[in-house]
């Protein structure tokens, strides 16, 4: 779903200058969390507009939200300023954090040539994955504000309802979907995501429609499964791309995922990248979030 900003709240918003944030470890700090939250309330509409943002996300049938805030990085640019704005949206939903220490709050996802083209930083087809697969504790939501577009035109975002696709499956392919006989890529100094979970069931949850689907399409090609649990895998692999829908995310939108609900990836870029100057190419910044305890997002 798509959430365009009232006018009143976007000319309320543009002249709102936010604090600098503080972390606590990896963790927003509450203190900085308290402050957003006094001074985005006191704009017009702005508590309607995160109303929806998080019904959006947890509703029945939802899972997503794209706010739009392309005029505000117009006037603000897509600096500081902006992303503290963009940080105070997302501290609405749950604690931004960073789950790698040396990694900044907001991460760059840029566009190199030479990466392996199935990687967020690539320019191939990123195919359906949840972030954070094989943690005990993997961020409740995973964010991505667009900072520039493909100026060639490719690199739809897509998304799949992921209970939904699980749903459309035999019994027998989600029992095996249940067993914890998945595994995929390394865990090494992470934050806050709790602990290595090697192997994992790809249904993480006590029943129907709850819980994770701990699923990245490329353990199927990188990750040694038994005939019968990789075929499983396939097939739902299969019902993701069938009820997938895609969008191109433009300069200042913001997309927020629960990662209990949907999963996510990109198609490939428009080919000819290497034309085209690094500072000129597709920018996302990603941000996580983690729910307070006993309040996660609705499986």
């Amino acid at each position: 779903m798509f959430i365009d900003i009232p006018s009143e709240l976007e000319a309320a918003l543009i002249d709102l200058p936010l604090p600098t944030w503080e972390l606590d470890g990896s963790f927003l700090a509450k203190s900085t969390m308290e402050r957003y939250r006094t001074e985005l309330t006191a704009t017009p509409q702005f508590e309607d507009t995160a109303a929806t943002l998080r019904h959006t996300l947890t509703r029945e049938g939802g899972g997503y939200a794209v706010l739009r805030l392309g005029n505000l990085a117009k006037a603000l640019g897509t600096g500081d300023r902006f992303r503290r704005l963009v940080t105070g949206f997302a501290a609405e939903v749950a604690v931004p954090f960073s789950p790698l220490p040396r990694w900044p709050l907001w991460k760059d996802i840029g566009v190199k040539v030479d990466k392996d083209p199935g990687k967020s930083s690539g320019i191939g087809y990123n195919a359906f994955h949840m972030d954070l697969v094989n943690a005990s504790l993997p961020p409740d939501y995973t964010t991505l504000l667009c900072v520039r577009a493909d100026p060639l035109g490719g690199g739809l975002s897509i998304l799949s309802d992921a209970h939904a696709a699980v749903a459309r499956l035999s019994e027998d392919c989600r029992a095996l979907l249940a067993e914890s006989a998945y595994h995929y890529g390394t865990f090494f100094d992470l934050f806050g995501v709790g602990e290595e979970y090697s192997p994992f069931p790809i249904l993480d949850g006590s029943g129907p429609g709850e819980g994770f689907v701990r699923f990245t399409a490329k353990m199927l090609d990188r990750s040694e499964l038994s005939g019968a649990h990789a075929e499983a895998a396939r097939r739902l692999a299969e019902e993701l791309v069938q009820g997938q829908v895609s969008f191109t995310l433009q300069p200042g939108d913001y997309l927020t995922v629960n990662q209990r609900r949907f999963l996510h990836g990109r198609q490939a870029l428009h080919s000819g990248q290497e034309t085209i100057l690094p500072a000129d190419r597709r920018l996302l910044l990603q941000l996580f979030l983690r729910a307070a305890a006993g309040d996660g997002p609705a499986a």
